[in-house]
């Protein structure tokens, strides 16, 4: 900005190149989402494995059946679930729009849809503990049916905050993407 013998052109200090130091908005937005998505993602390998573990010791009567219950049917298909998140985590090295469709589309069938048939497989078996008081089926000496319901509850506010986030992302790979292709 400076000539070699004389002064500074008028009005610049040498501070005018800040403008182009700064990050592009979308590519801001996309690293920030891409680390909410992260936390939810993990989150929910987190629930997926603590009901693996409940599927495990069901199974393989590792504890009585009167500390650790049978699985309900929903848990089943909900296994499937771990693999939604797999297409999520591998869409975002390369910002893979395929990867994340697929990610969103297999959430709602293999997380959101196993959610919902899990909290109408148990309703009739919660309305009868509300009613009269009995359970059938315990997990380490709580209610089954009351402890998988904080489970669909939690469970179904993760992949919802993550469909979420993930269509927020989406929608910031596409800004990304005009913007190079106007170029």
């Amino acid at each position: 900005m400076a000539s070699r013998g004389g002064p500074r052109a008028a009005g610049t200090d040498g501070s005018d190149f800040q403008h182009r130091e700064r990050v592009a908005s979308h590519y801001q937005m996309s690293v920030a989402l891409k680390t909410e998505i992260k936390k939810l993602i993990y989150t929910h390998v987190g629930i997926w494995l603590l009901l693996l573990a409940q599927m495990c010791v069901g199974h393989l009567k590792l504890l009585p059946h009167d500390q650790v219950a049978m699985p309900y049917q929903w848990e089943y298909p909900y296994l499937l679930s771990i693999l939604p998140s797999l297409l999520g985590l591998l869409s975002f090295p390369r910002n893979n729009i395929s990867y994340l469709v697929l990610s969103m589309i297999s959430t709602g069938l293999f997380s959101v849809a196993p959610l919902i048939y899990g909290a109408m497989e148990m309703f009739p078996m919660a309305q009868q503990l509300y009613r009269h008081g009995k359970a059938y089926r315990f997990i380490f000496g709580f209610s089954a049916v009351s402890v998988m319901y904080l489970v669909v509850v939690v469970a179904a506010q993760v992949h919802g905050w993550q469909l979420y986030y993930s269509k927020k992302l989406l929608d910031s790979w596409f800004t990304s993407t005009q913007e190079k292709k106007k170029k």
